[in-house]
């Protein structure tokens, strides 16, 4: 009974220290009353009534708590998911709409299906094959689209759209229903919450201490939230055409099964809720590893694909969408203070006492200001540094953001983010064709060799020294090959070749075969195939095949030996 009660109850629980406990408290607090705009924006935001995004930050919410790897991430509704829900639901149900607030719990069940299937698998691996270029640009491509889309708020143009090209032809062809008070109300709500968030170091810290100061900043969209629901009130902005998110259902989330599609309206759904699981693991692990480091913790790749996949699956059941960890949240949350997953859990208590208490209240709050909210924080995430800094470093990486950056502006999420994976497997596999294939020489006086291009070396005329800095396989050897017989071109006096193996951890049967003809156009030409450093595991797959059978030279255990053994003085 014991043991499966400790199985039951997570670690941090079991091993909680009540130290911990006011700091948790109030950051938990803290993230639960400054996210509650957030979550209303990214609920509209998904094409759902504002009410979800507080469903969407309890339940998920309570069970990554209890069994996620992170002791700091706060998980809830985020930009990415919520536009990519609002994109793959547009062919299938109206939006506001209930069969569409059903669709939006199905999609979430199948992200959490396929995470905790992953998870089970262990395929937490896979993190390691999204290039930082790919998230980034995919990233970027992706606010480009959530800050365009969210004008239909601040205009009450009915823009409508999957692309850029899709948002700005609606928006032209409607452009004669804008709202000027609505777009003044829109712009004013922007231009504050960009000057608090981008200028708050000469706006609050002018008449602020630096710790008053950032207080002030996080608190003041909740301030402009509370001023323009007075104002609405005190001036009647909905009876002058001001939309306004109305009356919040009362009670809390309700279990509830999600709409079933029949079996070919699902498999349409299936690609999206791979690539938007892939995504939720891909920025969530960032984030959680990330904080796991910086706070010397652990972190459980696989754990995560299980925590995030029970969160969305059990959210799916509650009237959520798709869920994942905030950047935002976290770093409020780990700000504030926040030791353990109790603070997750305090926030779900302010958001539950939003719905029970305040949800009245919140009835005249204009869209406007909602989709200002959403267009100030999503500016942060267009991520024009790494985009500079992988141009400057790495082009290919480079490219793969351009890629995906301008796939998701043209063609949408689904496909923009296709189109990176497939640029940076490109480059990946164009890198691996293109080995680095070094002539060496001796340090004098050492038994250390280098390449002559890098450093000043002793060479000998009957010996051409190649290091291979790459294992060889299919996709590499005729490369490998076509510099090898240059470098044979450019010393047509030596007549021992060393092939130096200490990079080399595989050799597969295309390479064995390239390196059996190599040795066979050396010996018609008088000279000899040596191989030096050979690892084991290597010289295991490759000792009794006719590659050593029938080598014109020896395999020698180091360089050096070979050298010993064959220079000429």
């Amino acid at each position: 009974m014991t043991s499966i009660a400790a199985r039951l109850i997570p670690t941090w629980l079991r091993q909680y220290q009540l130290a911990a406990l006011p700091t948790d408290v109030i950051a938990g607090l803290v993230v639960g009353v400054l996210v509650i705009p957030q979550s209303l924006g990214y609920a509209v935001l998904a094409g759902l009534p504002p009410v979800y995004g507080l469903y969407a930050a309890i339940v998920p919410v309570i069970v990554y708590a209890w069994l996620g790897s992170s002791n700091v991430q706060a998980v809830g509704p985020v930009a990415i998911t919520a536009i990519m829900t609002a994109s793959s639901l547009l062919p299938y149900a109206e939006q506001g709409t209930e069969q569409y607030a059903l669709m939006a719990s199905l999609l979430a069940l199948m992200v959490g299906s396929l995470l905790w299937i992953a998870g089970q698998l262990k395929l937490g691996w896979i993190m390691q094959f999204i290039s930082r270029g790919v998230s980034a640009g995919f990233v970027s491509g992706a606010a480009v689209l959530i800050f365009v889309s969210q004008l239909k708020y601040l205009t009450d143009i009915p823009i409508a759209g999957s692309s850029l090209i899709g948002y700005l032809s609606t928006m032209q062809l409607y452009a004669r229903q804008l709202h000027p008070l609505t777009l003044l109300i829109g712009v004013i709500a922007f231009a504050l919450l960009v000057a608090n968030r981008y200028g708050s170091k000469w706006v609050w810290r002018t008449w602020l201490s630096s710790s008053s100061a950032k207080w002030a900043e996080r608190l003041f969209p909740l301030i402009l939230l509370g001023i323009a629901i007075l104002l609405s009130m005190a001036l009647h902005w909905d009876a002058r055409g001001v939309a306004t998110i109305g009356n919040i259902p009362q009670g809390l989330p309700r279990f509830t099964l999600p709409h079933i599609p029949d079996i070919q309206e699902a498999l349409k759904l299936l690609p999206t809720a791979g690539l938007m699981a892939l995504i939720i693991f891909v920025s969530s692990s960032s984030v959680a590893s990330t904080y796991a480091r910086l706070r010397g913790e652990k972190f459980d790749a696989n754990r995560e694909l299980t925590g995030l996949g029970l969160a969305n699956l059990s959210g799916g059941l509650f009237q959520s969408f798709a869920v994942a960890g905030g950047f935002s949240r976290t770093a409020i949350n780990v700000d504030s203070g926040a030791k353990t997953p109790l603070a997750s859990l305090m926030t779900v208590l302010v958001m539950i006492a939003a719905l029970i208490a305040f949800n009245s209240a919140l009835a005249p709050l204009p869209y406007a200001l909602l989709g200002a909210t959403i267009m100030a924080s999503i500016i942060g995430l267009i991520d024009i540094a790494t985009l500079k800094s992988a141009w400057q470093r790495d082009r290919l990486d480079g490219a793969s953001f351009i890629a995906a950056f301008v796939g998701v502006l043209i063609f949408g999420l689904n496909t923009g983010l296709v189109i990176g994976l497939m640029v940076s497997f490109a480059s990946l596999i164009w890198q691996s064709s293109q080995p680095h294939v070094a002539i060496v020489g001796q340090l004098a006086g050492t038994g250390h060799f280098r390449n002559i291009n890098r450093h000043d070396v002793v060479t000998f005329h009957n010996l051409l020294m190649l290091r291979i800095d790459e294992s060889l396989f299919f996709g590499n050897s005729e490369s490998v090959h076509r510099r090898i017989l240059n470098a044979l071109q450019q010393y047509p006096e030596a007549h021992e070749l060393i092939l130096i193996m200490a990079a080399v951890n595989h050799i597969d049967l295309t390479a064995q075969e390239m390196l059996s003809t190599l040795n066979q156009e050396l010996a018609l030409q008088n000279k000899h195939l040596h191989f030096s450093f050979i690892k084991g595991p290597v010289m295991d797959v490759i000792e009794h095949t006719p590659l050593i059978a029938e080598l014109s030279g020896q395999v020698y255990l180091s360089t050096m030996d070979a050298v010993n053994a064959l220079k000429q003085i």
